[in-house]
């Protein structure tokens, strides 16, 4: 464990990337507060990470409800005094399968909202209490995706939402040096999470086949985002990429 006692905010932190990540901080010696709908999966990840609970806090959250997102950052500032990390990580997919003329504008609105309407929300609340504490400042790290570069089949509103968290990332960056905010973004390809074991069984591809792909421990992710996390104030990644090395991304297919 590390000898730091920093604060971090990970959403969407009761399953997949957002728990591999939350149980990483809290064994690295950070208080974390971990948001997202259901309460009884927080506290399952606070759980499984073995550490003191006092050190941990589960605050059940909707980050598309702008005052759920205040509430969230006042019981942070309110349980810890401050905040130095916050990991936006919170995302939906839209049903599987759907092409993009019969996408319905519920199930797309349902995507923007979860998936760029709530890391903004995020955002603007982080940047409120950073450049308000002392000392000022911390890091935000924004949860991307492979497809921020390149789309999969019927992937319209997913894709369309990590594109468009890649402009956050870097207005946020600009916007965020004369606060002493950093902020970066973690590009994921394939890590094995519930959302992701059907790519183990066979996902559409762009030459219209289904086929397998390589997978990676989601454990990877939260090592590199852990990494992000801790460099000092005057160094920042801005962009990283993090895969299953045979993953079908580079090159064409």
């Amino acid at each position: 464990m590390s000898g730091h006692n920093k604060v971090a905010i990970i959403t969407g932190a009761g399953s997949g990337v957002g728990r591999a990540v939350a149980i990483a901080f809290l064994k690295d010696g950070y208080r974390a507060v971990l948001a997202g709908r259901r309460a009884d999966a927080l506290e399952e990840t606070i759980t499984l990470s073995g550490v003191d609970k006092s050190r941990a806090l589960a605050v059940s959250t909707d980050v598309t409800d702008k005052a759920s997102v205040e509430a969230l950052f006042a019981k942070t500032k309110q349980a810890f005094g401050r905040l130095d990390v916050l990991f936006n990580n919170a995302g939906v997919n839209a049903p599987g399968g759907i092409m993009l003329e019969d996408l319905s504008l519920e199930d797309w609105q349902k995507v923007v909202d979860t998936n760029l309407t709530g890391p903004f929300l995020c955002t603007q609340e982080a940047f409120k209490l950073m450049k308000a504490q002392e000392p000022r400042g911390g890091r935000i790290i924004n949860n991307g995706s492979i497809s921020a570069h390149a789309p999969r089949p019927n992937s319209i509103a997913y894709t369309s939402t990590k594109h468009a968290i890649t402009g956050l990332t870097k207005t946020a960056a600009l916007d965020g040096r004369k606060y002493d905010i950093a902020v970066g973004q973690v590009d994921i390809g394939n890590a094995l999470t519930e959302m992701a074991k059907k790519m183990t069984g066979g996902v559409p591809q762009a030459d219209g086949s289904i086929k397998a792909e390589p997978v990676m421990d989601v454990d990877n992710v939260a090592t590199t985002v852990l990494h992000m996390a801790a460099l000092p104030p005057e160094a920042n990644v801005l962009f990283v990429t993090v895969m299953a090395t045979k993953a079908p991304f580079v090159g064409r297919g």
